[in-house]
């Protein structure tokens, strides 16, 4: 039984709007300009958003030095349930302070960050 379903990709960048007018254009799709948040709707296919990264230094590839800069947003029905497994599995908290909040910030066994996210 799996832990959580894929929601979206999202992609860290410093002009959210103009990567997802980038992809836009290459795979077709809507744009949803949310501000610092932008969200690329394509047809019968794999949602991706676009989030605003502050001194956003892109990545170098390949190199094994230099991260891929993504994180992915999986999406559960119990997020205390959810935690307690991707821990089992390796996963490392980053940011599950806010207990409140309806995500929680982990990275995977190599380092990546992923979020849980409340459905």
């Amino acid at each position: 039984m799996a832990l959580a379903k894929l929601d979206v990709v999202v992609l860290d960048c410093p002009d959210p709007r103009a990567l997802a007018g980038f992809y836009a254009e290459v795979l077709g799709g809507t744009v949803e300009d949310n501000g610092e948040w932008v969200d690329l709707k394509v047809p019968g296919g794999q949602s991706l958003a676009f989030q605003e990264a502050p001194g956003h230094v892109p990545p170098k590839w390949p190199s094994p030095d230099d991260s891929q800069q993504f994180h992915l947003d999986l999406v559960v029905d119990d997020l205390d349930v959810a935690e307690r497994g991707v821990l089992a599995l390796g996963a490392r908290p980053l940011d599950v302070e806010d207990r409140a909040r309806t995500f929680r910030v982990y990275a995977d066994p190599a380092g990546h960050p992923f979020c849980l996210c409340a459905s």
